[in-house]
């Protein structure tokens, strides 16, 4: 089972670094658009390529803020309740976010899919929508991998 959580730690760290780099990408291109701008030269496009890489951010950037506990939760009344409560609640609450993460992920590969064989692109650029919902997709499944760990660290007694 260690092995399973420090593969799942690791590729999540991958993907994280991608959703950063996505993140440096967006930043950089809209401050040299706005600079461009000052001088009636805009880069074309430049909407719609910070709406897909935020996307990409928010998508990859999932699994490892996730796994790192970094997201918003309130626990004041869950602390309160026994560890064996706590527990259940958690394994209780992972199960329903692991279906409802599959769910999504399955329903992106299918949007995906729909948009491929239609050719639905992007207004200006004429970029293809699909790979970055197919990308977001996967970074669901791969969530689904991350609440799987948090359930063995719960199992382990080591989620805390």
């Amino acid at each position: 089972m260690r092995g399973f959580v420090k593969t799942v730690t690791a590729l999540s760290g991958y993907l994280n670094a991608i959703a950063g780099t996505s993140l440096i990408l967006l930043m950089v291109l809209t401050i040299v658009d706005v600079v461009l701008r000052g001088f009636n030269k805009p880069i074309l496009g430049t909407y719609e390529l910070v709406g897909l890489a935020g996307a990409v951010a928010i998508g990859f950037s999932m699994p490892r803020t996730s796994l790192l506990r970094g997201h918003i939760y309130v626990d004041s009344l869950i602390a309160l309740f026994p560890r064996r409560v706590r527990n259940g609640f958690n394994v209780a609450t992972r199960v329903v976010v692991l279906v409802l993460f599959f769910l999504t992920g399955w329903n992106l590969f299918a949007y995906a899919d729909d948009l491929r064989k239609s050719g639905e692109v992007s207004l200006t650029l004429q970029f293809p929508f699909y790979p970055v919902v197919y990308g977001i997709g996967i970074c669901c499944f791969f969530q689904c991998l991350v609440l799987i760990c948090d359930l063995i660290k719960i199992k382990e007694r080591s989620y805390e």
